[in-house]
């Protein structure tokens, strides 16, 4: 099976025969998933669909390299954190897969990304080597083709006048930032441009008190001159994104589910409208492993969507971790 055939699914029953099919692969070629089935002495054929499937716990990436048998990165991602902490890395055996899910996970949300103007607003990400965030946004830059799309560091003014500008011309903009940034913006300046989608990533990094969603949205909204601020929901461990167009409410791509677990039994499932642990199947992690336990806390809804609520260990925050809410 092609790794690249997750981006044609179309059906529940499309994606559970792909999920069975990359589980049955990662069960036995990839290492740190193999022998974490064997200590769970799970029989690995007894699976018939996808709830069924354990979820390696996140952390085995900041521990072991998490990649399929006799394959090599062709590049790392890392995640982003504090002077001695421990950081996730990510070892990419195929970056077009990457490429593939965030071009195909873009257009489906937002159309083509040529018809934008893309504008990063990424300071700390761009401090740090092996920024999978960054990788995507450098990629929408140059697909765009606009001749402003691009990285702004702490070029207030310069960016404000760029943003004047593009309203005036109705330019449909894509403003992708770390939240901490955005909030330094709406203090300097407003706008009414309502062409424009403000997708924050989280973040405050220390910047910052933090605020609950409602808050930190009411202020975007007006300082932007929009009705809702959208979100990405990703991290290193992924080749997917899921979003949201307002209200902390996030979709994801027909090849990539959310399922929640109990908080003090990671095995056991929670239905719609309860908090749980989020479990993460992520078709496109073809050759490190798709079925993640992350860290974060959630609620699904009957449609699928759901939402961050925050997180388990708020120690070990990660740099692009969402808000607590």
């Amino acid at each position: 099976m092609l790794a690249s055939t997750c981006f044609d699914i179309k059906t529940d029953s499309d994606f559970n025969n792909h999920a069975l099919s990359v589980f049955a692969f990662q069960a036995k070629n990839v290492a740190v998933y193999r022998e974490y089935l064997e200590a769970l002495n799970f029989d690995v054929d007894s699976v018939h669909h996808y709830s069924q499937i354990p979820f390696l716990p996140v952390s085995f990436f900041k521990t072991r390299s998490v990649i399929a048998d006799g394959f090599h990165p062709q590049i790392n991602f890392t995640s982003s954190g504090t002077t001695g902490m421990i950081t996730s890395t990510h070892p990419v055996a195929d970056v077009k897969l990457y490429e593939l899910s965030f071009n195909r996970a873009f257009e489906l949300f937002y159309g083509p990304v040529h018809d934008y103007c893309v504008i990063a607003l990424l300071p700390a990400y761009l401090e740090r080597e092996g920024s999978s965030l960054v990788y995507m946004a450098d990629h929408l830059i140059k697909q765009s083709k606009h001749p402003q799309s691009g990285f702004y560091l702490n070029q207030y003014q310069e960016l404000a006048n760029l943003l004047n500008e593009l309203s005036t011309r109705k330019q449909k903009t894509i403003l992708l930032g770390v939240t901490f940034v955005l909030l330094d913006i709406c203090e300097k300046y407003s706008f009414n441009f309502p062409e424009l989608t403000v997708m924050e990533t989280g973040g405050m990094k220390g910047r910052r008190k933090e605020m609950i969603r409602e808050e930190l949205h009411s202020i975007l909204c007006a300082g932007f001159g929009v009705k809702k601020i959208h979100s990405e929901y990703g991290m290193t461990e992924l080749l997917s994104q899921a979003y949201s167009k307002g209200d902390g409410i996030f979709i994801t791509p027909p090849w990539m589910k959310i399922l929640l677990r109990e908080v003090n039994d990671p095995f056991a499932g929670v239905g719609v409208n309860a908090t749980g642990g989020v479990n993460v199947i992520d078709l496109a992690n073809y050759y490190s492993c798709a079925f993640i336990a992350t860290q974060d806390l959630g609620k699904q809804f009957e449609d699928g969507s759901f939402e961050i609520l925050g997180r388990f260990d708020h120690s070990d925050l990660r740099g692009c971790n969402l808000l607590v809410q």
